[in-house]
């Protein structure tokens, strides 16, 4: 038989809780509307947009056309190309980001002299104008100019890089770091800063070293901050625009020669200079089903680590 007062205590409990739901939710509600808004209907739009055959000029004649321009996109080889380069910016600009993001945290996290300059200094890049500083570095990336000498150690020619085939895509890699790093340095302070100091004394009292340290206490701490800025970092990749569209100026997208074209530029080139929505939209479908795989994949593998 239970008694009175437990039954108070868990009616007192049940009410604690509706009421922490209540305030949860009140707090999440503007997410949950921007995102239905600025997300969910545009995209459910697209959806029925790509199996239509529609023009932004006569959006009120389009027809529908079922798979022909998912068929279409799967028969294009400047689709696959476009593919093959945002993998590529991913393959690179993940790992790359990664581990400099972690080990330049660490760094900072440490008791150095003009620590808050240095947290300045990184910070710089990701609040600067991507256009803005694309069209800087364009200019340092010219030949006989200082960063296109300084790659020379490299083993790369001195040659305008944005220009350069074999070098274009390399030359958005290298702005895209540049750009994207000091907010994950960010991201991964905050996480140095949640472990707590106790783990570290621990360990050194028994005998530990710093990288026994490093791999044992750091890098299992931080595995859901890790598994947030892999994430975030390859759909981040995934969406390179502003560094491309600054290198074509109001040319074709993906100059030199297709070399920097990314399915965000494939997009941008079809569904909208070209005006062809429905075939844009389809193209948008795709590549957001290929986020969400990717994603899905990368909690897999971390569920499957923990």
């Amino acid at each position: 038989m239970v008694s009175h007062e437990t039954r108070l205590k868990r009616k007192a409990f049940r009410s604690a809780n509706e009421s922490d739901a209540l305030v949860g939710l009140f707090f999440i509600f503007p997410f949950i509307a921007l995102w239905f808004i600025w997300f969910f209907v545009p995209f459910l739009q697209s959806f029925i947009r790509s199996f239509q055959s529609a023009n932004f000029i006569a959006l009120d004649q389009a027809q529908f056309i079922g798979l022909d321009n998912y068929i279409k996109i799967l028969q294009d080889k400047e689709f696959y190309q476009a593919l093959l380069h945002s993998v590529t910016i991913v393959a690179i600009s993940v790992p790359v980001i990664t581990v400099l993001a972690l080990l330049v945290a660490i760094a900072v996290n440490q008791n150095i002299v003009a620590k808050g300059v240095f947290r300045t200094i990184y910070v710089i890049p990701y609040i600067t104008s991507p256009i803005a500083a694309t069209t800087v570095f364009m200019v340092l990336f010219r030949k006989d100019q200082m960063l296109a000498r300084f790659m020379t150690i490299f083993g790369f020619e001195n040659t305008t890089w944005y220009s350069n085939v074999n070098l274009a895509l390399l030359f958005v890699i290298i702005l895209f770091i540049w750009w994207q790093l000091g907010f994950f340095i960010i991201i991964y302070l905050a996480g140095l800063q949640d472990i707590p100091a106790e783990l570290y004394e621990a360990a050194r009292v028994d005998g530990a070293n710093a990288w026994h340290r490093f791999f044992n206490i750091t890098v299992p701490s931080l595995k859901h901050v890790t598994f947030f800025v892999v994430t975030v970092t390859t759909i981040y990749s995934f969406q390179v625009y502003d560094q491309v569209a600054a290198i074509s100026r109001y040319g074709v997208l993906g100059q030199p020669a297709g070399r920097t074209s990314t399915l965000i530029t494939y997009f941008m080139q079809h569904g909208i200079r070209y005006m062809e929505i429905g075939y844009g939209s389809a193209a948008v479908v795709i590549f957001t089903l290929i986020i969400l795989a990717i994603t899905y994949i990368q909690k897999l593998l971390l569920a499957k680590e923990g």
